[in-house]
This record gives C-alpha cells, structure tokens and sequence, in this order.
C-alpha cells in the first residue's frame, strides 16, 4: 500500500510540474498571434489567411491542446474574401467583437471588416458579419486593434497616405461605436530610423518598402504605450518599436506620442530567434505577470509565411514604469507557466 500511494504522488508531482512548465513556440506555426482573457479563459487567433480560428483555453502555454473551431469563412468572392490577416476578438460594451483585414485578391484594396457576436461565450453564439470599419478617407488599411481609455474607444492600425505602396504608418482614430470610426484619422507614426525602415523586395517598380505595423495598445502607470512591428516582415530585421504618451494627454494630437528610437525587441542570432514581432499582450489569471505574445523564426530567411510560430515569455517593468521586455528566449528553454 505504501509503494502504491508513493507512485501516485510521484505521478500527480509529474503531471503538476508538467502543467507548470512548457516551452515555446505554442503551435508549430501562426503568425500575427492575439489573445485576451476573460472570465477564466484566454481566447487566441491568428492569421489563417483563408478563414477565422478562434481557441479557448485556461492556460495560454498549453495552446496545442485547447479546444477551437472554425467561426467564419469568407464568401467565394468579393472585397473581404481573400488574404485574411491578423484577426482580434475584443469584448467591448457586452459584445464579442472580431476585427481583421481582408482584400478580394489584390493588396491595394485590403481594409478593415468586423464581426460580432452577443453570446458571453464566443465560442457559442453566431459570429454576424457587421461591415468595413474605415475612417472617411477609406484608404489601404492592415492590423486594426481596439481600445477603451476613459470611456471613449479608440481604433489603432496600419495604413497608406495615399493609395499606393512604399511607406506603412500607424494611425489612430476615435470610434462612435465598436463598428463606426468618428472623425479623422491621425498619423502618429512612420518609419523613420534605420531599424525600422529594412524592406528591400527586389521589385523593379517598388524597390523598397518601409513599414509600421501591428500596433497594439499597452497600459500600466501613468503612461499609455502603443507597440508596433516595424520594417518588412520578409526580412530577419522585422522588430518591434514602442510609442508613448501621457494617459492625460490626447491621444488624437500627433504630439502627445512619443518615439523611441531603439527597437525595444528584435532578433537575436544567438538564441535562434528571428524576425519577431506583430505581437500582443495578456496577463496571468491573477493579474501579477505580465507576458508578451509574438511570432518569430526558427532561422534567418525564412520569410513572410506560415514559417512564422507564436510565443510567450514575461516581462518586467523598471523603477520609472517602462516596459524592460528583455531579449527573445530560445525554443528549447523550459519555461514557467503564467501563475494561475
């Protein structure tokens, strides 16, 4: 008897300490990784490029093993049937929201759609197609997120000045409603420093493009950051760069953002990590940690595509309440689960 309850404690100790660690990358592949957690579960998307994937799951590290489903196809043709990218599912004024950009086959036309859904499980419930979110201009628009600062929604994403390729910025714009941009949209950043303007495609009549992209809002403090991927998401120098403003401030004036001109988190040879970036953030179910969620590659050149896996690792936050993300970890580390 007493050899049979000593096995059974080793074995429970094995299965905890299993449950307590894990090690990247979450799946095998998912670029443009997002998540967010509500009432006991993370939900997680990324881009599929055909169709919208949604995950449910109690703890974020052991993705590979959660529950997900199909939650919407596009129609067989049309504006938003094609090149599905970076999808975010919001909880905003008691609905399930899904943001994602999509195209019907050519870049040029690539805007943002939205869908939505009043079950307070998005797993159940129908997704309804709700329209475009664009602001009046209506120009090219890639990787929108939301967020609430004091009662009032904000739309962040990436976009052209004009109508053609060379130069992604970021924009931010205010919102009447989770489907209806109010206003115009204010450019608050471009690629500008050299670790961010990296983006030689080889293309005779676009031989260079600069980018700004996957903004995604940050709060802690006093403070209100927004973290974007900057150059090309081809190259191994695609990594990500921080703005930043005083949460007193407005965020509607170009002025009240503030760049860095460093990459806060790039490629590390090294570790075998490269081209991370078009991340999110979340926190341990208790709240006490917080993590960074991002898409990487295993090796150098290993481009734009599918390639591209999602991973987690905390972070920290220094005396004067910046963000210290620290440098990407190596696949094969062990590391500790968010603290339930």
């Amino acid at each position: 008897m007493i050899r049979i309850l000593v096995c059974l404690m080793l074995l429970v100790g094995t299965v905890v300490q299993a449950q307590d660690t894990f090690r990247n990358p979450l799946l095998s592949k998912g670029p443009d990784p997002w998540c967010i957690y509500k009432d006991g579960y993370y939900y997680y998307m990324h881009t599929m490029g055909n169709h919208l994937e949604l995950w449910k799951t109690k703890n974020i590290a052991f993705l590979k093993d959660a529950e997900h489903k199909t939650i919407w196809t596009p129609p067989a043709a049309g504006p938003f049937s094609r090149d599905i990218w970076a999808p975010e599912i919001h909880f905003l004024r008691g609905k399930w929201y899904v943001y994602f950009a999509a195209d019907g086959g050519d870049n040029q036309y690539h805007r943002i759609y939205a869908l939505e859904n009043s079950s307070q499980d998005p797993m159940k419930g129908d997704w309804v197609f709700k329209s475009k979110v664009a602001d009046a201009e209506d120009k090219w628009a890639i990787d929108a997120s939301v967020f609430e600062h004091r009662g009032k929604l904000y739309m962040i994403w990436s976009g052209w000045e004009g109508n053609k390729n060379g130069r992604q910025d970021i924009y931010i714009a205010a919102m009447k409603d989770p489907l209806t941009i109010s206003g115009k949209r204010v450019r608050i950043s471009k690629p500008e420093y050299a670790w961010e303007t990296k983006g030689d495609i080889g293309d005779p009549n676009l031989r260079h493009v600069d980018v700004n992209e996957g903004p995604e809002m940050l709060k802690y403090g006093k403070r209100l950051f927004i973290v974007y991927s900057g150059s090309a998401c081809w190259t191994d120098d695609y990594a990500l760069g921080m703005l930043v403003a005083d949460e007193d401030s407005d965020l509607l004036d170009p002025a009240s953002w503030k760049k860095k001109p460093e990459a806060v988190f790039k490629q590390l040879p090294g570790n075998n990590v490269y081209a991370p970036g078009h991340n999110s953030f979340f926190t341990s179910p208790d709240g006490k940690e917080y993590w960074i969620l991002y898409h990487a590659n295993d090796h150098p050149g290993d481009g734009c595509g599918d390639k591209r896996s999602p991973r987690i690792q905390r972070f920290t936050w220094d005396k004067e309440g910046w963000p210290v993300f620290g440098k990407p970890i190596r696949t094969d580390s062990l590391l500790k689960s968010p603290r339930l």
